[in-house]
């Protein structure tokens, strides 16, 4: 199926099948598994570790969470492969196109300083690929085709992470 085909059938973007918060969990686990392999690599301190990663990663799900709650209020979907209702420009949408997913980055990172390892922040590059490649991208794509202009104009004046 083509992206005008998509457009024009009531489908969303053309994104792989995997739902984005997979990409960010297995990551997270690929570090996990690798610092059980191997050295473990720590953080420094753990204590100031521990403390910068809750925060951290309690503004990421905050991020996260106000770009889903958005969707909703705005009764449009958060599945990449469904159709989108609106186009969302106000809110966290004003300071990231990608709430939802820059949220998510931010608690894996506030994740991998919880635990105290390097690991998972070298396995992140892994995941931010994988959503920008086979997520973003298609959405983009999809979005730029149903919304022309206005989604052009929100792209000039909005950036795609923070």
């Amino acid at each position: 199926m083509t992206l005008t085909e998509s457009v024009e059938s009531g489908r969303g973007a053309a994104v792989a099948p995997i739902p984005p918060p997979l990409y960010y969990g297995a990551a997270f686990a690929a570090g996990l598994g690798l610092r059980a392999m191997t050295v473990p690599l720590a953080v420094g301190a753990p204590g100031l570790s521990g403390t910068l990663g809750a925060v951290t990663l309690t503004m990421g799900l905050t991020l996260a969470g106000a770009g889903v709650a958005a969707a909703r209020r705005h009764h449009t979907t958060i599945v990449p492969h469904r159709r989108v209702a609106t186009l969302l420009t106000t809110g966290v949408y004003r300071l990231s196109r990608n709430p939802m997913y820059a949220g998510l980055a931010l608690a894996y990172v506030g994740g991998a300083a919880l635990i105290g390892s390097w690991w998972p922040f070298l396995t992140l590059p892994l995941a931010l690929l994988a959503v920008q490649n086979f997520v973003i991208g298609p959405e983009e794509r999809y979005l730029a085709e149903h919304f022309g202009s206005d989604y052009a104009q929100y792209r000039r004046h909005v950036r795609r992470w923070l």
